[in-house]
């Protein structure tokens, strides 16, 4: 029986060590309760989102491998006053969202499929997912994020430059946690006996913003 409960515990560490070796790069976003979004600030100057340009790039790792990809920004707004940025808000089309480390017929649509059901990103009820920015400092964005119907406020590093013609804001890489946002499917952390199947509870991103 002792040899038994020390072989079970060394299996636990080993699968919980080979999910964190292969866990998306990045720092974990902090995660609250929504925040009130605060009116834009007088005198503000708006910037639209350049949608031709604006991305956000995903990882998903599991145990035996990884994925990456990308969704479109539709659409947004930028508010600056005095060269600072001072609001925003911006649309991810889920739709769009797509996988770029695999080929077309070699299981990229199976997986741009599967992502887009509902034991995902669910796109067909939640075309949308929005951001809304509630605070910028020292380097650092904070703002509401809506995605698959449930909204969190969310806190990661990002690069801002404010420019007279527009505002370019780059995030450095940051994770999410899927199961804060309803998204269970393949988690440890709520389903046993997955072993090597099991799909990490963090999810690589990294924002590409450009607002004219």
């Amino acid at each position: 029986m002792k040899n038994l409960f020390s072989l079970l515990l060394v299996t636990a560490i080993l699968g919980s060590f080979a999910s964190c070796q292969n866990a998306p790069k990045g720092t974990e976003a902090m995660t609250e309760t929504a925040k009130k979004v605060a009116a834009p600030a007088m005198a503000a100057k708006t910037f639209t989102v350049d949608g031709t340009t604006s991305k956000v790039n995903w990882t998903g790792t599991k145990v035996t491998g990884s994925h990456t990809g990308t969704f479109n920004i539709n659409s947004g707004t930028v508010q600056t006053k005095d060269g600072k940025v001072v609001g925003g808000n911006f649309n991810i089309d889920i739709n769009s969202l797509m996988c770029t480390d695999l080929e077309a017929g070699k299981g990229k649509e199976k997986l741009e499929g599967h992502l887009k059901s509902p034991d995902f990103f669910d796109s067909a009820a939640h075309p949308n997912s929005t951001f809304a920015i509630t605070s910028v400092n020292n380097g650092s964005v904070t703002g509401n994020l809506t995605l698959k119907g449930v909204t969190k406020s969310i806190t990661f590093p990002a690069t801002i430059k404010v420019a007279k013609e527009g505002v370019s804001v780059t995030t450095g890489d940051f994770t999410i946690n899927r199961t804060d946002f309803g998204m269970k499917y393949g988690s440890a952390s709520f389903f046993d006996d997955l072993k090597d199947k099991a799909i990490n509870d963090a999810v690589g991103l990294k924002v590409m913003l450009v607002a004219r």
